[in-house]
This record gives structure tokens, C-alpha cells and sequence, in this order.
């Protein structure tokens, strides 16, 4: 049987490598094969891609060359661990998938929603997440966690209106996509995020989960 994919996406500071870490331990808790990964990186080449998008001044790269250096990683991530993964039925688990390119670099830089899906095409075909789960919090909030915790990526200097438009993409994702989406407060308390995350993948992929130990504030 096919495994399934599921992303957390959402703004800097949303909690995202606390909830995958305590999702992938619940799923294996429950006997599920599951692996944890990130993008952009995930297989070699994909890491090495990484280091040039999330280094460098916030002007490093034209948005339209910044998306095609994600959707690069991308497609050597899913060759290289996604597809095989599901395949033999293990369950993957991303920090972070498509819907980051698109509300980074489609609604906060404005690469055409219509260009960046042409290139999603080219480089996925029609492959879309099982479950995608939305961190979601003010922009202030999330801004001053990623802040604490030192130093800072590419991507978290940029400024607060760059991820007040990413927020708002991510947002009108969601709403375009409920059937794949799920939104999340990322403002409660981090055993109550993992709670709604669990029960959102019992309700939407049938799979009832027992609650894992949270080991680590929100990043």
C-alpha cells in the first residue's frame, strides 16, 4: 500500500521542527513507518541547494530564479526520498513542500501564481500532499521566536510586510484547498498544537494516533 505524505508548512516561528518531530513519533508509536525531512534539502543535492537559498542577503536572487532553485530541490527530494518512501508505504513527513514556494515566492515576492504552478507541473507532474497542516500565528509572534533563537536564516530578515504577505498566502491556500488543507493555531500551548494536528490526521487520513511527549519549545 502507497505510504502518504503529509507537510507543515507555515511562517518563521510557527513551531514546525517541534510538531513534525513529536507527529513522526506518534506515527511510529502507532507502527507506521515514518520518516522526517525538510525543504528545501532532504537528499544531497537538495541540501546543497539549501545552503545558496538560505544564506546571503535577502536580494541574493531574482524571485523567478529563486523559485526554480527551489523546485531543483524539490524534484532530487522527491525522486530521491519522497517516491521511494511511499512506494515501499512509509509515511514522510516535510518541514515545509510546494505551498512554501508558492507563498514565498508567488504571494510574497509576485512570481504569477500561473508561472509557479507551469514550473510545478514540469518538475511534479500532478503530485500534491496527502494532508498539509498550517502553522499559523500573527507575524509579530513568529518573528520574535525565530529571533531567540539566535541567529538568523535568509528568509527571517526579511521584513515584516514580506511575511505578512506570506502569511496571507498561506491563508488563502488553505482556503482555496480545505479538502488538503488543515489550519492550526501555532499560538497555543505546543501540546495542544500536537493534539490538533493529531486529530486533524485521524479525520482526514483515518489513522488514530496516541499523543507523543513534546521535548522542545517551538522553532
Amino acid at each position: 500500500m502507497r505510504g502518504r505524505l503529509i507537510t507543515i508548512e507555515g511562517g518563521e516561528g510557527a513551531g514546525k521542527s517541534t510538531q513534525i518531530g513529536t507527529l513522526v513519533a506518534a506515527l511510529a508509536a502507532a507502527g507506521i513507518e515514518a520518516l522526517r525531512t525538510r525543504e528545501p534539502g532532504g537528499a544531497p543535492g537538495a541540501e546543497a541547494i539549501r545552503a545558496l537559498l538560505v544564506n546571503g542577503g535577502t536580494d541574493r536572487w531574482d524571485p523567478v530564479t529563486e523559485t526554480l532553485l527551489h523546485y531543483a530541490a524539490r524534484r532530487e527530494h522527491v525522486v530521491r526520498l519522497i517516491q521511494p518512501a511511499l512506494a515501499r508505504g512509509a509515511w514522510v513527513v516535510s518541514d515545509r513542500f510546494a505551498d512554501s514556494t508558492m507563498a514565498y515566492q508567488s504571494y510574497a515576492q509576485g512570481v504569477p501564481r500561473t508561472q509557479v504552478e507551469a514550473i510545478h507541473a514540469a518538475a511534479l507532474g500532478a503530485m500534491r500532499p496527502d494532508l498539509t497542516l498550517l502553522l499559523d500565528l500573527p507575524v509579530a509572534v513568529g518573528l520574535a521566536r525565530a529571533g531567540a533563537r539566535g541567529a538568523t536564516n535568509r528568509y527571517e530578515r526579511f521584513d515584516a510586510d514580506f511575511h505578512e504577505r506570506v502569511r496571507a498566502g498561506f491563508l488563502d491556500i488553505a482556503r482555496r484547498e480545505p479538502e488538503r488543507c488543515a489550519v492550526i493555531d501555532a499560538t497555543a500551548a505546543p501540546e495542544l498544537v500536537h493534539a490538533a494536528i493529531l486529530a486533524a490526521v485521524t479525520a482526514r487520513l483515518g489513522v488514530a494516533l496516541r499523543p507523543a511527549a513534546i521535548a522542545a519549545s517551538p522553532t
